[in-house]
């Protein structure tokens, strides 16, 4: 079962999220709002990360900037979102995947899906 790393400030957002990943059959792996998103990518080694571009803790793009300056990360799928068409910005800062909210669940997954699977071969 694929690990997926939700880094998402809106606890509603976040809620939805997890619940239409568990139905999906992938794990779900959330941090404290404290927590380092860094550290807890090398910890949990997800295979794909939801990052939210505007955190309370920071930007999602600078942090998107360091997790591809880092070699042992760059097999990791980043899917950036935000309510913000930031689709240039991010996908230049390394973003395998832009997408705009409000999203449909159906999107979300097909994109999981195929970047996992470009991941994977």
């Amino acid at each position: 079962m694929p690990k997926i790393m939700l880094v998402e400030d809106d606890p509603t957002m976040l809620s939805l999220l997890r619940t239409l990943l568990k139905m999906e059959k992938y794990e779900t792996v959330t941090l404290d709002e404290q927590e380092n998103v860094l550290a807890a990518i090398y910890r949990e080694r997800p295979e794909a990360v939801l990052l939210d571009v505007h955190l309370t803790q920071g930007n999602g793009v600078d942090l998107l900037r360091e997790i591809r300056s880092d070699p042992s990360l760059h097999n990791i799928f980043v899917i950036m979102q935000s309510g913000m068409n930031l689709d240039s910005e991010c996908k230049a800062a390394g973003a395998d995947t832009f997408l705009l909210k409000p999203y449909m669940p159906d999107t979300l997954i097909e994109a999981i899906k195929a970047g996992l699977a470009a991941r994977s071969s």
